[in-house]
């Protein structure tokens, strides 16, 4: 009856504005039509103002402060560190709940649900991509939200609480990537989490290193018990963790506020939570709008990266008989390895780590300076910035490119077509652009009709030279490179590398040569040339 009554009073197309536009205001908790229109025309907001009721009323707006200190909202002070952390992690959970859909935790269905992913689902490379992605981002961004915390000194009282739940947020995140890493079940991932998990066996005493790394392995070596519990910890209890301490982080930064700028307010005074009328930002609408642009921009950029220029790797199924060359952890804990390359693994795996995390926690208590000015806390910025420099040259150290090398001639094979990755020749040249023939790296005077092909002989050829000149042992080196048709549309590469062996005397060089009449190129030197091995490849004309 009111309807009908309404429509014979004000008319139809007014009932039914009225209609739309209290569903409108319930759908939105307390904004109307004209309330929001008048938000988007940047108009002040009416006595009492309706934009507050939100907070009280709506679900997600409810834990959100109705306004801001208009210092903070500027985007220099954070640069939406905090943010972006918060919205990707709601960026892997939507996309990792997706994946968890063609995905079973098992070694005899791991790897295959992942090609299958990659092939046959639509958009499952994407997918896979973007997830892959997002988890590494989300690793940088909380570990540069935490540097622009402790660069301001917004870990000071009575911020202590909130900064020991953003450590425990940090190393959180940092287990959640590396939990999943093993997920894929490739030859990568399952090397560096044996590696990672092995540093368990080093804590004292024995039987409780060998309890810890038999409880996180699920087995002597890791399998299908190992496979499953990484995968709980990845989807369900980690996850459950961060979202607890999220929510305690939060609110102490609501609590509290955010820091002001440090030369806005005097030595030892904290006023975030005291913000006057004249310098209030309400969220609704300037602040909403600001994060929800930024996020706009922000995913559209993660987006495009993932379609054109990121792609999550997958190496051979994981194969427990076969370490491949050059196993490294994620990137995130490089310092880590480049610890084990120096000390005990007792001490690098462990107790180094163990002390780290405790400083991290205690910063708040060790800095007893009560101002957060720059020019007031020089020792606590210089501390931080050489801690920096030596976790980036820990890092370095990390990597391959220090103090790990094999052979000269597996080397150059590794950088130009490694075990694992895609390497030069599978990046870059691909099966189309790979002519047949025997190439070798002495013919200078070579013209390649092929770019890409031209740069492999070029990079392979320096490669030899660079190591003919720096090993003692490794002399008048040759490299050769062989690509034949095996079939129809499959090309199968290789790599040949010869070398003069130092150590043997000179009559026996000239024994060796006469008795393999197959190596007249080498007359020249009269020494034996040595076979050092080789590795094949097969390119399909679908790469």
């Amino acid at each position: 009856m009111g309807v009908q009554q309404d429509i014979r009073e004000k008319g139809l197309l007014a009932t039914v504005a009225g209609i739309g536009d209290d569903v409108f205001t319930r759908v939105t908790a307390g904004i109307s039509v004209g309330e929001f229109r008048r938000m988007l025309q940047g108009e002040a907001p009416g006595r009492p103002n309706p934009r507050l009721k939100p907070h009280s009323e709506a679900f997600l707006l409810h834990i959100k402060p109705t306004y801001y200190h208009e210092s903070v909202t500027r985007w220099n002070h954070t640069f939406r560190l905090g943010l972006l952390s918060t919205w990707l992690f709601l960026i892997e959970t939507i996309t990792g709940l997706l994946l968890m859909v063609w995905y079973a935790p098992s070694p005899e269905r791991a790897y295959t649900d992942m090609i299958l992913l990659l092939t046959n689902v639509p958009f499952g490379q994407f997918l896979r991509d973007l997830h892959r992605l997002g988890a590494e981002m989300m690793v940088a961004i909380v570990t540069l939200h935490m540097v622009r915390t402790y660069l301001t000194g917004s870990y000071k009282a009575p911020r202590q609480f909130t900064w020991f739940t953003g450590v425990i947020l940090f190393v959180v995140t940092l287990f959640l990537s590396f939990s999943g890493y093993l997920l894929p079940w490739d030859q990568l991932a399952l090397w560096a989490v044996t590696i990672g998990t092995s540093m368990a066996e080093a804590m004292p005493p024995a039987i409780v290193g060998e309890t810890v790394n038999l409880l996180a392995r699920g087995a002597p070596d890791i399998g299908a018990n190992g496979l499953l519990r990484f995968y709980l910890l990845h989807v369900i209890f980690l996850p459950l963790i961060l979202i607890l301490f999220f929510f305690v982080h939060y609110y102490k930064v609501v609590h509290f506020g955010i820091s002001l700028p440090a030369d806005e307010e005097e030595v030892g005074e904290d006023t975030a939570s005291r913000i006057p009328a004249e310098k209030r930002t309400y969220y609704l609408p300037d602040v909403a709008i600001d994060e929800l642009s930024f996020l706009t921009v922000f995913t559209m950029v993660t987006i495009f990266l993932t379609m054109f220029y990121f792609q999550a790797p997958l190496e051979h199924i994981a194969n427990p008989q076969s370490t491949p060359l050059h196993t490294v952890a994620p990137w995130y804990f490089y310092w880590l390895q480049g610890l084990l390359k120096v000390a005990d693994k007792f001490i690098a795996g462990v107790l180094l780590p163990g002390v780290l995390l405790v400083l991290l926690i205690a910063i708040p208590y060790l800095d007893m300076n009560p101002s957060r000015r720059g020019k007031d806390r020089r020792v606590a910025i210089v501390s931080g910035i050489v801690a920096g420099v030596v976790m980036i040259i820990l890092s370095w150290m990390g990597t391959p490119y220090y103090a790990v090398q094999g052979a000269p001639a597996i080397e150059i094979i590794q950088e130009l077509m490694p075990e694992e990755g895609s390497g030069l020749l599978r990046e870059e040249v691909g099966y189309k652009h790979l002519p047949l023939g025997v190439f070798s790296t002495d013919d200078h005077d070579a013209v390649y009709e092929d770019e890409e092909f031209a740069h492999v002989m070029h990079e392979y050829t320096a490669a030899v030279e660079m190591f003919d000149e720096e090993k003692d042992d490794f002399n008048g080196a040759r490299g050769q490179l062989t690509i034949t048709q095996e079939q129809p549309g499959l090309k199968r590469i290789f790599w040949e590398i010869f070398w003069f062996d130092a150590k043997s005397n000179e009559a026996e060089y000239k024994r060796a040569f006469w008795l393999h009449e197959d190596s007249i190129y080498w007359e020249q030197y009269g020494f034996k040339p040595v076979f050092v091995g080789y590795l094949t490849s097969m390119f399909s004309a679908k790469e």
